[in-house]
């Protein structure tokens, strides 16, 4: 998988087409929720995107501190169905890290994850703090990656 970094201005319509689509394939038909996805952040995200066969297959979108969370964070993770069992998830999360600390130089990274893939983002260094809470109706939990001492 190829992984490209573009700012909103970068992108093509293609590829914003076809990010909202995965987005959407994944967020909104998959995991049956309804939500505004579509939500006025992406103008100020750098979008981190994962070509293979020249089709975006993994995507993420992070903001530096204060541009979404106090802390810089990394948001809408997401790999095409059919593409899960590669790895490329753990590939476009570290991207996404690596992005934030070399283009916004920030150390500690904020998400908000889906209960269920709370061992996939502890397996990159990411810790719980607080408890559950639900958003867009599917439980979540904050996680804060400290990257100052790795």
């Amino acid at each position: 998988m190829q992984v490209i970094i573009k700012t909103f201005s970068e992108l093509t319509l293609n590829e914003l087409y076809k990010i909202l689509q995965l987005r959407s394939e994944v967020f909104v038909v998959e995991q049956d929720c309804i939500y505004q996805d579509i939500d006025d952040k992406d103008q100020k995200a750098l979008h981190i995107i994962g070509f293979k066969n020249n089709k975006i297959i993994a995507y993420t979108r992070v903001f530096k501190s204060g541009d979404y969370f106090s802390l810089a964070s990394i948001g809408r993770v997401v790999v095409k169905k059919t593409e899960r069992t590669y790895g490329y998830g753990h590939v476009i999360l570290k991207e996404s890290i690596k992005c934030i600390q070399k283009i916004f130089k920030e150390d500690k990274i904020k998400i908000s994850a889906q209960t269920y893939l709370k061992k996939f983002y502890e397996s990159h260094g990411f810790i719980k703090t607080g408890e559950e809470y639900l958003e867009d109706g599917i439980p979540h939990i904050a996680m804060i990656l400290n990257t100052e001492n790795s």
